[in-house]
């Protein structure tokens, strides 16, 4: 079994209607991430790429160290949980994207698939 495939991301978007403004093409989405660690080794979560196509057909690239201003350490058999922001211009977008972890027994980096998962406002078609 490779590194990526012991790691697994869990994603629960939520529309912030408080945060949002519809009349100013607002709307702010929050996304409580689990990365669950099933592997033998401690690892750690170096970087992230988000892809967030927006309903408008407008694709934004998000690339950066780590996750909430942190490079988590998880344990074998362990999670770390954060939770985190989009803002969209419609009310409708999906993000999905990847991790860059390390397997701190090896340092090799190796890739976690992030699944994609839809950002869906109120009175939308799930």
């Amino acid at each position: 079994m490779t590194e990526g495939a012991a790691v697994n991301v869990e994603v629960e978007p939520e529309f912030r209607p408080e945060e949002s403004a519809p009349e100013e093409e607002r709307y702010v989405f929050s996304y409580t991430v689990t990365v669950h660690n099933a592997s033998r080794h401690s690892i750690q979560l170096m970087a992230r790429h988000w892809t967030i196509t927006q309903g408008s057909g407008k694709v934004q690239d998000v690339r950066g160290k780590g996750v909430v201003g942190q490079q988590p350490v998880i344990a074998p058999g362990q999670h770390f949980r954060y939770t985190s922001r989009a803002i969209l211009d419609g009310p409708v977008g999906v993000m999905q994207g990847e991790y860059t972890c390390v397997d701190t027994a090896t340092q090799r980096p190796f890739e976690v698939p992030i699944a994609p998962f839809r950002l869906a406002g109120p009175n939308q078609v799930h």
